[in-house]
Formats: structure tokens, C-alpha cells, sequence
């Protein structure tokens, strides 16, 4: 049998925050397997309150991992456009620029948001979510 509470605190790391999304997660027997579908489920307050958990790209406050993963590439002028476009997409969008760094340096995560900004909400939103996934699958790999 699964230790619900400590299976909720990994995915809690993993996620960037107990969310709604994460308590569902802690509830099936393969959490990362069935992600997918689980958030195919998920009421859009609940996307979103999973994505704004996550910390912006570029933000100088992160936790230890995504430090890790986002790592040191702090050119004044890439964390100057990632800070105006991670403003605008949020203006835009309602929510939170979530995607999988996969360890690029931050420079290379200015085009793709300025791409992402072209996308209408609907897409948006899916595509984020999804991002949400790979980070923290990629994560458990690396645990």
C-alpha cells in the first residue's frame, strides 16, 4: 500500500507546491504515468493554481532545483527581456510561462516565449500544463 502523505510530499517537490493537481496525483498508483490524463481533468482554476505555483523563468528567488535547472546564465540583458516578457505573458495569459528548460541557458528560453505569446489562451494553457509534466518527470529521472 502507498504512504499517501509522503507520496504527496514528493510530488509537492516535484510540482513546485501542493496544488490540487498534486493531491489528485497522490492518489494513483503510478502518479507520473497517469499525469496526463489526470490533467486532462483538471477545471482550468486548477491549471492555473499548478502553473502560477511554478517559479518564473529568470526570477531571482527559485527553489533548489529549478536554480539548478534554470542554471547560471545571468546576462543583465537576458534576465531584463526574460523579466518584460514573463510581465507581458502574464498580462496576456492570466497565468504563469512554465516550460522545460532542460538545462538551456536562459537565453535560448527568450525566443520560445516570445513564440508561446503568439498562441491564443486554449493553446497556451495546454501547452503549460504539459510543460508542468516534463519538468517534473524529468525531475523524478534525475531524483
Amino acid at each position: 500500500m502507498r504512504d499517501v502523505p509522503r507520496q504527496l510530499e514528493e510530488l509537492a517537490e516535484l510540482f513546485e507546491g501542493r496544488t490540487r493537481l498534486v493531491e489528485k496525483l497522490a492518489e494513483q498508483d503510478d502518479p507520473l504515468g497517469s499525469a496526463h490524463d489526470v490533467i486532462r481533468t483538471l477545471s482550468e482554476e486548477e491549471k492555473l493554481e499548478a502553473l502560477n505555483a511554478h517559479p518564473a523563468i529568470g526570477a531571482r528567488r527559485l527553489s533548489v532545483r529549478s536554480a539548478a535547472e534554470q542554471g547560471t546564465d545571468d546576462e543583465p540583458e537576458t534576465l531584463a527581456e526574460l523579466e518584460r516578457l514573463n510581465r507581458e505573458y502574464e498580462e496576456r495569459f492570466g497565468f504563469r510561462f512554465v516550460v522545460f528548460v532542460n538545462r538551456r541557458p536562459k537565453s535560448e528560453i527568450v525566443p520560445i516565449l516570445r513564440e508561446r505569446l503568439e498562441r491564443s489562451r486554449e493553446e497556451e494553457l495546454d501547452t503549460a500544463v504539459e510543460e508542468l509534466v516534463a519538468i517534473a518527470e524529468d525531475r523524478w529521472r534525475r531524483s
